[in-house]
């Protein structure tokens, strides 16, 4: 049997999710409708790239459950594989600040490098493509974390297949937008590969050695 102090937050954090996905939805009805065919369709890229903005309403919520989503994941995938855990609210808090910091200084480092060599229309196109997949990985995330918290059977198994699922999920964001952007890609590939792991790379390295340390 799970702590039932384990299994109250993680109600409350999840349901503070699904209130996020339910108010994006709320906000803009058709665009949450394409964003979930985003993956074969190229036609929420098209339309809504256009109209982004620095802070983004629809955006802003849907990264509140990514945030809160991606936590509880990588909890129960620690404790699973790695190493038990006893639920700490303090320590799960201290997870979800650094989550969501490394997705926002990510994006705000991106922005800078845009400005700094005056690709910020590129750059733009880019994070929404990148964001937008995101997002998606967010509900995969979500509709998880749900059998995680309220079952006790295959959690390595739901844990394996949502983490191929989602790399599935990013990996086709990612030849979409190699192919966006290929003729700009291929001249500068050195470049386009210390990016990929500097900024994509790295900073998830980073995130697993302070949940390591501090649980060492």
């Amino acid at each position: 049997m799970r702590n039932y102090v384990t299994y109250e937050w993680f109600t409350i954090f999840t349901m503070v999710g699904l209130f996020s996905i339910v108010v994006a939805k709320y906000l803009n009805t058709l665009r949450f409708r394409d964003f979930l065919y985003v993956i074969g369709n190229s036609k929420y890229l098209k339309i809504y790239s256009k109209d982004q903005k620095f802070i983004d309403q629809f955006d802003s919520f849907l990264f509140i459950n990514l945030s809160l989503s991606v936590s509880i994941f990588i909890y129960f995938a620690y404790t699973t594989f790695i190493s038990p855990l006893n639920f700490e609210l303090i320590s799960f808090l201290k997870l979800l600040l650094a989550v969501s910091t490394i997705i926002v200084m990510k994006t705000l480092l991106e922005r800078l490098i845009g400005s700094l060599f005056e690709m910020d229309h590129l750059i733009d196109h880019y994070l929404f493509q990148k964001t937008t997949f995101k997002n998606l990985s967010g509900l995969v995330f979500f509709v998880t974390n749900l059998f995680l918290i309220y079952t006790d059977r295959y959690t390595e198994t739901i844990l394996i297949i949502a983490f191929i699922l989602v790399c599935i999920i990013n990996l086709i964001g990612f030849i979409s937008t190699f192919k966006t952007h290929q003729k700009l890609i291929n001249p500068n590939l050195f470049y386009f590969l210390l990016y990929l792991c500097a900024l994509e790379i790295g900073p998830y390295i980073v995130l697993y050695k302070v949940i390591r340390d501090y649980n060492a």
